[in-house]
Protein backbone atom coordinates (compact mmCIF):
# COMPACT_ATOMS: atom_id res chain seq x y z
CA UNK A 1 0.00 0.00 0.00
CA UNK A 2 1.31 3.43 -0.83
CA UNK A 3 2.03 5.92 1.76
CA UNK A 4 -0.63 8.37 -0.26
CA UNK A 5 -3.71 8.30 -2.54
CA UNK A 6 -3.87 10.81 -5.35
CA UNK A 7 -4.94 14.37 -4.72
CA UNK A 8 -8.43 13.91 -6.08
CA UNK A 9 -9.06 11.06 -3.34
CA UNK A 10 -8.75 13.67 -0.34
CA UNK A 11 -11.41 15.82 -2.19
CA UNK A 12 -13.90 12.84 -2.92
CA UNK A 13 -13.13 11.52 0.62
CA UNK A 14 -15.83 13.45 2.10
CA UNK A 15 -18.18 13.05 -0.52
CA UNK A 16 -18.14 9.27 -0.95
CA UNK A 17 -18.63 8.61 2.97
CA UNK A 18 -21.82 11.14 3.07
CA UNK A 19 -22.96 8.88 0.21
CA UNK A 20 -22.35 5.70 1.87
CA UNK A 21 -24.09 7.74 5.35
CA UNK A 22 -27.10 8.57 3.44
CA UNK A 23 -27.72 4.92 1.51
CA UNK A 24 -27.17 3.49 4.96
CA UNK A 25 -29.60 5.55 7.06
CA UNK A 26 -31.72 5.40 3.68
CA UNK A 27 -31.36 1.34 4.44
CA UNK A 28 -32.43 2.05 7.96
CA UNK A 29 -35.39 3.88 7.09
CA UNK A 30 -36.55 1.18 5.38
CA UNK A 31 -36.48 -1.17 7.69
CA UNK A 32 -37.93 0.76 10.48
CA UNK A 33 -41.27 1.41 8.05
CA UNK A 34 -41.54 -2.36 7.74
CA UNK A 35 -41.28 -2.53 10.75
CA UNK A 36 -43.81 -0.34 12.11
CA UNK A 37 -46.23 -0.80 9.27
CA UNK A 38 -45.34 -3.99 8.06
CA UNK A 39 -43.25 -5.07 4.18
CA UNK A 40 -43.50 -2.66 1.71
CA UNK A 41 -46.30 -3.09 -0.25
CA UNK A 42 -44.39 -1.79 -4.00
CA UNK A 43 -41.18 -0.51 -4.88
CA UNK A 44 -42.34 2.87 -4.80
CA UNK A 45 -43.34 2.39 -1.67
CA UNK A 46 -39.82 1.04 -0.65
CA UNK A 47 -38.10 4.10 -2.49
CA UNK A 48 -40.26 6.74 -0.94
CA UNK A 49 -39.13 5.00 2.25
CA UNK A 50 -35.03 5.00 1.20
CA UNK A 51 -35.41 9.09 0.37
CA UNK A 52 -37.08 9.93 4.28
CA UNK A 53 -33.52 10.93 5.39
CA UNK A 54 -33.12 12.94 2.19
CA UNK A 55 -36.14 14.89 2.94
CA UNK A 56 -35.49 15.37 6.35
CA UNK A 57 -31.87 17.16 5.60
CA UNK A 58 -33.87 19.15 3.19
CA UNK A 59 -35.92 20.52 5.73
CA UNK A 60 -33.22 21.38 7.91
CA UNK A 61 -31.60 23.29 5.65
CA UNK A 62 -34.13 25.87 5.44
CA UNK A 63 -35.08 25.40 9.46
CA UNK A 64 -34.23 28.22 11.64
CA UNK A 65 -31.66 27.78 14.14
CA UNK A 66 -32.75 27.29 18.01
CA UNK A 67 -31.08 29.98 20.44
CA UNK A 68 -30.81 29.27 24.08
CA UNK A 69 -30.33 31.87 27.28
CA UNK A 70 -26.72 32.61 27.65
CA UNK A 71 -25.70 29.55 25.86
CA UNK A 72 -21.39 29.50 24.49
CA UNK A 73 -22.22 29.19 20.87
CA UNK A 74 -19.07 29.10 20.07
CA UNK A 75 -17.94 25.95 21.74
CA UNK A 76 -21.10 24.39 20.90
CA UNK A 77 -20.78 25.02 17.23
CA UNK A 78 -17.23 23.75 17.51
CA UNK A 79 -18.71 20.42 18.91
CA UNK A 80 -21.06 20.23 16.02
CA UNK A 81 -18.90 20.52 13.50
CA UNK A 82 -15.95 18.12 14.93
CA UNK A 83 -18.52 15.33 15.13
CA UNK A 84 -18.13 14.82 10.85
CA UNK A 85 -14.77 16.23 10.59
CA UNK A 86 -13.58 13.90 13.23
CA UNK A 87 -15.16 10.92 11.12
CA UNK A 88 -13.33 12.04 7.86
CA UNK A 89 -10.26 12.68 9.28
CA UNK A 90 -10.97 8.87 10.71
CA UNK A 91 -11.52 7.47 7.40
CA UNK A 92 -8.83 9.17 6.04
CA UNK A 93 -6.78 6.14 6.97
CA UNK A 94 -9.52 3.68 5.82
CA UNK A 95 -7.96 1.81 2.46
CA UNK A 96 -10.62 0.77 -0.32
CA UNK A 97 -8.63 -1.76 -1.79
CA UNK A 98 -4.88 -1.52 -0.96
CA UNK A 99 -4.76 2.01 -1.10
CA UNK A 100 -6.00 5.66 1.52
CA UNK A 101 -5.63 9.14 1.92
CA UNK A 102 -2.92 7.85 4.02
CA UNK A 103 -1.15 5.20 5.26
CA UNK A 104 1.07 6.64 8.58
CA UNK A 105 3.05 4.29 10.41
CA UNK A 106 0.56 5.06 13.04
CA UNK A 107 -2.44 4.54 11.70
CA UNK A 108 -4.49 2.76 13.75
CA UNK A 109 -3.47 5.30 16.31
CA UNK A 110 -4.47 7.99 14.70
CA UNK A 111 -7.82 6.07 13.62
CA UNK A 112 -8.42 5.69 17.53
CA UNK A 113 -7.70 9.12 18.38
CA UNK A 114 -10.19 10.46 15.79
CA UNK A 115 -12.58 8.79 17.75
CA UNK A 116 -11.66 10.13 20.74
CA UNK A 117 -11.70 13.30 18.76
CA UNK A 118 -15.65 12.62 18.39
CA UNK A 119 -15.98 11.57 21.64
CA UNK A 120 -14.84 14.87 22.82
CA UNK A 121 -17.22 16.47 20.34
CA UNK A 122 -20.31 15.23 21.31
CA UNK A 123 -19.74 16.53 24.40
CA UNK A 124 -19.12 20.23 23.35
CA UNK A 125 -22.03 19.52 21.66
CA UNK A 126 -23.89 18.84 24.68
CA UNK A 127 -22.82 21.52 26.81
CA UNK A 128 -22.91 24.33 24.57
CA UNK A 129 -26.14 25.30 24.45
CA UNK A 130 -26.43 26.00 28.50
CA UNK A 131 -29.39 23.33 28.58
CA UNK A 132 -30.19 20.45 30.85
CA UNK A 133 -31.63 18.06 28.54
CA UNK A 134 -28.34 18.53 25.94
CA UNK A 135 -26.33 18.45 29.02
CA UNK A 136 -27.15 15.22 30.03
CA UNK A 137 -27.16 13.97 26.51
CA UNK A 138 -23.53 15.03 26.57
CA UNK A 139 -22.57 13.64 30.31
CA UNK A 140 -24.63 10.62 28.93
CA UNK A 141 -21.68 10.03 25.93
CA UNK A 142 -18.79 10.73 28.11
CA UNK A 143 -20.25 7.65 30.67
CA UNK A 144 -21.00 5.71 27.34
CA UNK A 145 -17.68 6.23 25.95
CA UNK A 146 -15.60 5.22 29.31
CA UNK A 147 -16.98 2.18 29.11
CA UNK A 148 -16.69 1.35 25.59
CA UNK A 149 -13.62 2.89 24.45
CA UNK A 150 -11.07 0.50 26.49
CA UNK A 151 -12.92 -2.37 25.16
CA UNK A 152 -12.91 -0.87 21.78
CA UNK A 153 -9.08 0.28 22.12
CA UNK A 154 -7.92 -3.35 23.45
CA UNK A 155 -10.12 -4.78 20.24
CA UNK A 156 -7.98 -2.58 17.85
CA UNK A 157 -5.05 -3.05 19.50
CA UNK A 158 -5.36 -6.99 19.04
CA UNK A 159 -5.37 -6.81 15.44
CA UNK A 160 -2.51 -4.75 15.08
CA UNK A 161 -0.72 -7.12 17.52
CA UNK A 162 -1.52 -9.74 15.09
CA UNK A 163 0.25 -8.15 12.43
CA UNK A 164 3.11 -6.89 14.37
CA UNK A 165 2.72 -3.46 13.07
CA UNK A 166 0.64 -0.03 13.85
CA UNK A 167 0.52 0.51 9.87
CA UNK A 168 -2.91 -0.21 8.43
CA UNK A 169 -1.23 -1.26 5.00
CA UNK A 170 0.10 -3.59 7.22
CA UNK A 171 -2.63 -5.13 9.13
CA UNK A 172 -4.03 -5.96 5.57
CA UNK A 173 -1.16 -7.77 4.26
CA UNK A 174 -1.02 -9.68 7.22
CA UNK A 175 -4.21 -11.08 6.09
CA UNK A 176 -3.52 -12.33 3.13
CA UNK A 177 -4.33 -16.24 3.65
CA UNK A 178 -6.22 -15.64 6.99
CA UNK A 179 -8.61 -13.14 7.93
CA UNK A 180 -7.63 -11.96 11.49
CA UNK A 181 -11.94 -12.52 12.11
CA UNK A 182 -11.23 -16.26 12.15
CA UNK A 183 -9.08 -16.61 14.97
CA UNK A 184 -9.59 -13.16 16.83
CA UNK A 185 -13.66 -13.83 16.64
CA UNK A 186 -13.80 -11.71 20.47
CA UNK A 187 -12.02 -9.06 19.22
CA UNK A 188 -14.44 -8.78 16.40
CA UNK A 189 -17.18 -9.23 17.93
CA UNK A 190 -16.58 -6.57 20.47
CA UNK A 191 -15.60 -3.73 17.81
CA UNK A 192 -18.49 -4.29 16.11
CA UNK A 193 -20.41 -3.67 19.58
CA UNK A 194 -18.17 -0.77 19.68
CA UNK A 195 -18.80 0.55 16.98
CA UNK A 196 -22.83 0.99 17.71
CA UNK A 197 -21.27 2.79 20.64
CA UNK A 198 -19.03 5.17 18.69
CA UNK A 199 -22.03 6.16 16.93
CA UNK A 200 -24.55 6.63 19.88
CA UNK A 201 -26.87 4.86 17.74
CA UNK A 202 -29.36 1.61 18.36
CA UNK A 203 -29.02 0.10 21.78
CA UNK A 204 -26.01 2.78 22.67
CA UNK A 205 -28.61 6.10 21.75
CA UNK A 206 -28.42 7.41 25.39
CA UNK A 207 -26.97 10.40 24.58
CA UNK A 208 -29.66 10.99 21.83
CA UNK A 209 -32.74 8.98 23.44
CA UNK A 210 -36.10 10.18 23.73
CA UNK A 211 -36.14 9.97 27.66
CA UNK A 212 -34.11 13.28 27.51
CA UNK A 213 -35.85 14.82 24.50
CA UNK A 214 -32.96 14.27 22.55
CA UNK A 215 -30.60 14.47 24.85
CA UNK A 216 -27.45 16.42 23.55
CA UNK A 217 -29.25 17.50 20.03
CA UNK A 218 -32.52 18.74 22.38
CA UNK A 219 -31.31 21.89 21.71
CA UNK A 220 -30.07 21.89 17.74
CA UNK A 221 -31.99 22.77 14.53
CA UNK A 222 -32.13 23.42 11.27
CA UNK A 223 -28.30 23.26 9.43
CA UNK A 224 -26.51 22.59 13.18
CA UNK A 225 -28.71 19.35 13.94
CA UNK A 226 -28.58 17.95 10.25
CA UNK A 227 -24.41 18.41 10.57
CA UNK A 228 -24.53 16.16 14.19
CA UNK A 229 -26.72 13.83 12.93
CA UNK A 230 -24.85 13.50 10.10
CA UNK A 231 -21.64 13.00 11.50
CA UNK A 232 -23.25 10.48 13.38
CA UNK A 233 -24.04 8.32 10.30
CA UNK A 234 -20.56 8.81 8.95
CA UNK A 235 -19.01 8.15 12.25
CA UNK A 236 -20.85 4.66 12.12
CA UNK A 237 -19.60 3.98 8.29
CA UNK A 238 -16.36 4.55 8.89
CA UNK A 239 -16.29 2.43 12.12
CA UNK A 240 -17.94 -0.01 10.64
CA UNK A 241 -15.62 -0.28 7.70
CA UNK A 242 -12.80 0.02 9.06
CA UNK A 243 -13.69 -3.54 10.37
CA UNK A 244 -13.05 -4.34 7.16
CA UNK A 245 -8.99 -4.05 6.87
CA UNK A 246 -8.36 -4.50 10.48
CA UNK A 247 -10.44 -7.79 10.72
CA UNK A 248 -12.20 -8.78 7.25
CA UNK A 249 -8.78 -8.67 5.21
CA UNK A 250 -9.08 -5.30 3.35
CA UNK A 251 -9.52 -5.79 0.09
CA UNK A 252 -8.09 -9.62 -0.18
CA UNK A 253 -10.46 -12.08 -2.34
CA UNK A 254 -10.83 -13.88 -5.60
CA UNK A 255 -11.81 -12.92 -8.81
CA UNK A 256 -13.06 -9.34 -7.67
CA UNK A 257 -10.50 -6.28 -7.50
CA UNK A 258 -9.50 -4.90 -4.25
CA UNK A 259 -11.67 -1.69 -4.10
CA UNK A 260 -14.54 -3.76 -5.21
CA UNK A 261 -14.05 -6.79 -2.22
CA UNK A 262 -13.59 -3.51 0.14
CA UNK A 263 -17.07 -1.91 -0.76
CA UNK A 264 -18.77 -5.65 -0.35
CA UNK A 265 -17.26 -6.21 2.57
CA UNK A 266 -18.29 -2.91 4.02
CA UNK A 267 -21.35 -3.12 3.10
CA UNK A 268 -21.92 -6.56 4.71
CA UNK A 269 -20.80 -4.92 7.99
CA UNK A 270 -23.28 -1.94 7.39
CA UNK A 271 -26.15 -4.45 6.86
CA UNK A 272 -25.43 -6.26 9.79
CA UNK A 273 -25.09 -3.82 12.30
CA UNK A 274 -27.89 -2.06 10.73
CA UNK A 275 -30.60 -4.88 11.04
CA UNK A 276 -28.68 -6.33 14.04
CA UNK A 277 -29.24 -3.68 16.23
CA UNK A 278 -32.77 -4.62 16.06
CA UNK A 279 -31.91 -7.49 17.72
CA UNK A 280 -30.15 -6.55 20.78
CA UNK A 281 -31.81 -5.05 23.93
CA UNK A 282 -31.61 -1.17 25.02
CA UNK A 283 -29.51 -1.89 28.07
CA UNK A 284 -29.65 0.88 31.00
CA UNK A 285 -26.58 2.74 31.22
CA UNK A 286 -25.23 1.46 34.31
CA UNK A 287 -25.90 -1.72 33.03
CA UNK A 288 -24.03 -1.51 29.90
CA UNK A 289 -21.25 0.00 31.76
CA UNK A 290 -21.09 -2.75 34.06
CA UNK A 291 -21.32 -5.23 31.29
CA UNK A 292 -17.77 -3.33 29.68
CA UNK A 293 -16.18 -3.85 33.04
CA UNK A 294 -16.92 -6.90 34.13
CA UNK A 295 -16.96 -9.18 30.56
CA UNK A 296 -16.05 -7.01 27.18
CA UNK A 297 -12.79 -5.42 29.32
CA UNK A 298 -11.31 -9.08 30.50
CA UNK A 299 -12.54 -10.72 27.39
CA UNK A 300 -10.61 -8.71 24.97
CA UNK A 301 -7.43 -8.97 27.08
CA UNK A 302 -7.84 -12.58 27.21
CA UNK A 303 -8.20 -12.25 23.03
CA UNK A 304 -4.87 -10.03 23.31
CA UNK A 305 -2.93 -12.70 25.16
CA UNK A 306 -3.85 -15.37 22.98
CA UNK A 307 -2.99 -13.68 19.88
CA UNK A 308 0.68 -12.58 22.05
CA UNK A 309 1.18 -16.36 22.62
CA UNK A 310 0.50 -16.75 19.22
CA UNK A 311 2.70 -13.96 17.80
CA UNK A 312 5.74 -14.43 20.14
CA UNK A 313 5.62 -18.58 18.84
CA UNK A 314 5.40 -18.02 15.28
Amino acid sequence: MSDSAPLWATVVLPFVLAVAALITAGFDAVLSGSAERGPAGSVREAGLRAAAPLRAALRLLVQQPRRTTAADRLLGRLGVVLVPVAAVLAGAVLPWGFDAVSDPSAGVVWFNAMEALAWAAVWLAGWGPNSALSLIGGYRFLAQGLAYELPHMFAITTAALGAESLRVGDVVAAQNGLWFAVWMPVAFVIYLLSALAMAFWGPFGHPLSRDAAGGAAAELAGVDRLVLLGGRWVLLVVTAGFSVPLFLGGGHGPLLPGWAWTLLKTAAVLALLVTGRRLLPTLRMERYMELAWMVLVPLTLLQALVVAVVVLNR
